[in-house]
């Protein structure tokens, strides 16, 4: 970002952006919330109260960074401002990490705590042998013990032996982010070198490989809830494996939009290599998201 002439402390003029974010993330998560915990009811508003947070976000935030990429343009924030959006960007990645890592914390109490303990493991397993005698304390769960109330899925989403990962589709989908990872990086390079082809062909590459990502994850899903009959319903293990999945494939989706913007703005001639934060923070984004998605491959899908 350019530095103005003044070095007095930029200070934005009011706006009511803050309070539309807020009143649409919340509309967006009641909804989404009411939702999951009604999925049988087929006539639920819940799901619209949800879109309506999302287009109404999607909106509000185009608005505001329309007036910051301008403010920018305009030479108006400083070294200072410009420091803030890097510790604005990081906090805002740390509050993600916590976000994942509360998930992940439920996926690791069910499997060592909660399975051990129906399995009649330690001083809570007594209450195991009346809850469940049957069970075996077998992680994926596959079976429910009312599968009339929560259906039993065919089989598990976990992975084949290696022989079998040609076919098996969170391996693909690992590859294809994964290398992503690298073009975002290359493209963030070109930028620095002032190569802007290179800066729109890697960033285009980026963007495509993020789309196939999501194309490969909504036909996991088709496969998941056809073939393997696996469902958010199919107790815990079904419900651990689609809030994870899902909410990173939110974010995928979040990361690849921003990354669409920002292939649009380096079409028409925006960043230069002390100009670039924009770019720069997409990246830091992405590459969070595949870090969480390596961790998913990993806990989720492998052991």
């Amino acid at each position: 970002m350019s530095e103005p002439s003044s070095s007095t402390y930029y200070v934005p003029e009011n706006g009511w952006y803050p309070i539309f974010v807020a009143a649409t993330v919340g509309a967006m998560l009641a909804g989404l919330g009411i939702w999951l915990n009604d999925l049988r009811n087929d006539d639920s508003p819940s799901i619209y109260l949800f879109l309506i947070g999302c287009f109404g976000l999607t909106g509000v935030l185009y608005c505001w960074f329309t007036k910051v990429i301008a403010e920018n343009h305009a030479g108006l924030p400083n070294a200072a401002v410009k420091r803030s959006y890097v510790s604005g960007m990081a906090w805002f990645i740390f509050s993600e990490v916590m976000f994942f890592f509360a998930f992940f914390l439920a996926l690791f109490y069910a499997r060592v705590f909660a399975v051990a303990w129906l399995g009649g493991d330690g001083a809570k397993g007594i209450t195991g042998d009346y809850l469940w005698p049957e069970f075996e304390p077998v992680w994926p769960v596959v079976e429910n013990p009312d599968p009339g109330t929560y259906p039993n899925p065919n089989e598990s989403m976990a992975a084949p032996s290696l022989g079998g990962w040609l076919s098996y589709l969170p391996f693909w989908n690992t590859v294809v982010l994964l290398s992503s990872s690298f073009t975002v990086h290359w493209a963030h390079t070109a930028v620095k070198n002032q190569d802007r082809t290179k800066l729109i062909g890697w960033l285009g590459l980026t963007c495509l490989l993020g789309v196939i990502f999501l194309i490969l994850q909504a036909w996991e899903y088709v496969h998941a809830y056809q073939a393997l009959g696996l469902t958010l319903a199919s107790g815990i293990y079904g419900s651990t494996f689609f809030i994870l999945t899902g909410f990173h494939g939110f974010h995928v989706t979040l990361g690849t939009v921003i990354l669409l913007v920002q292939f649009y703005r380096a079409i028409i001639g925006h960043f230069k290599p002390n100009d670039q934060f924009g770019l720069e923070a997409a990246s830091w984004y992405w590459h969070f998201v595949d870090v969480v998605w390596v961790c998913l491959f990993i806990f989720v899908y492998v052991i």
